[in-house]
């Protein structure tokens, strides 16, 4: 694939299209058949400029495979990612002109720092390996540490050891925005701090946003946390979107079992609301062995025959208040509440509560 820009601002700032990944999994012995791990399959969306998309599911889902993909640092097997009009290659060249349009801040903010070199150092470096002369870098790397509350003259000439877990975040971020991208991916970035730096680098992440025009993919296990930032929330099981929409839509109407499980296991200040009864139970199903069908269907309470035999496309949720929210199950067609199977759909033997 060959890196092209478009000649108009592009409608949508990120568009996937059918993104699939598979992980070849080493044999036990030179004569067993050799497995995949079914990572990512047949992921799609489209993200307006200015848009923050919350990527939320359970560790092993699949979202920081997304995540990694959309940056390049591991090759996609099948579909198509555009980035602010780009189409991502992995050719040299194409590759270092995507790096000018995504950025990325990851979990661990200590490991994503080189030890060995200067909060300044680290900032620059970016820039430099583009092309920005040293002074000019220098100046940026300043600036940014002042807009994400960092006093350059305290804090240039520090190592990563030398200050705090919350203090090495805001270099990470300094350091994704030196390029000035478009597109900022932030994989759990805010898990490993405490909830009073959490909300500080939050709120920090939306008056950047609105300083720069940035869009946001923020991938995190924390819904109350996803649900401050984001304006549009996708949900993931097993390598597949289940749920896509406006989050406000998709957190008071879930229309996916799933959803609604992972809502419904949010904590509550309230004592009276404590949950008693686990919303799902079980673990997910190997990704090296998917269930036919539905993915989802062997947590499902609500399975049916239907489910097993067909695999749901996601489609308009029911009684949703806008076309963008969309959820892949086949029992949408059912009366608000129910959750019956449908007509032609028998039940499905062995289904767990």
């Amino acid at each position: 694939m060959n890196t092209t820009k478009t000649t108009t601002a592009p409608e949508f700032m990120v568009d996937v299209a059918g993104l699939r990944k598979q992980f070849k999994v080493r044999p036990e012995s030179f004569t067993a058949k050799p497995k995949v791990v079914h990572a990512v399959s047949d992921i799609s969306f489209k993200l307006e400029p200015g848009v923050t998309l919350g990527i939320v599911g359970e560790s092993g889902c699949g979202k920081s495979t997304v995540a990694r993909l959309l940056m390049g640092l591991i090759e996609a097997d099948d579909g198509d990612v555009r980035i602010a009009g780009l189409r991502l290659s992995q050719q040299p060249d194409a590759l270092k002109a995507m790096r000018r349009k995504v950025q990325m801040v990851f979990q661990d903010s200590y490991a994503s720092l080189n030890p060995r070199m200067s909060i300044e150092a680290s900032i620059m470096f970016g820039p430099v390996v583009q092309g920005v002369p040293r002074d000019a870098a220098r100046r940026t790397a300043h600036d940014l540490l002042a807009r994400v509350g960092l006093e350059p003259a305290r804090f240039a000439g520090r190592y990563p050891h030398e200050v705090s877990g919350g203090q090495r975040q805001r270099v990470n971020i300094a350091r994704a925005l030196a390029l000035r991208p478009e597109v900022v991916i932030f994989d759990e970035a805010v898990s490993a701090l405490d909830k009073s730096v959490e909300i500080q680098v939050l709120n920090l992440l939306q008056d950047l946003k609105t300083e720069f025009g940035l869009t946001y993919l923020f991938i995190s296990h924390d819904l109350n946390v996803v649900q401050y930032i984001s304006d549009q929330v996708l949900v993931m099981y097993l390598g597949k979107v289940v749920e896509i929409g406006p989050v406000q839509d998709v957190y008071d109407h879930p229309a996916h079992p799933y959803t609604r499980a992972l809502l419904a296991s949010m904590p509550s200040m309230d004592p009276r609301n404590r949950t008693r009864v686990p919303p799902i139970v079980g673990d997910p199903p190997s990704p090296i062995d998917p269930p036919s069908g539905c993915r989802f269907r062997t947590r499902c309470q609500h399975a049916a025959a239907l489910c097993a035999d067909s695999e749901p496309m996601l489609d308009a949720a029911a009684g949703a208040s806008s076309a963008a929210h969309r959820a892949a199950c086949h029992m949408l067609g059912a009366a608000p509440g129910s959750w019956q199977p449908l007509a032609s759909a028998a039940p499905l033997s062995g289904a767990t509560a």
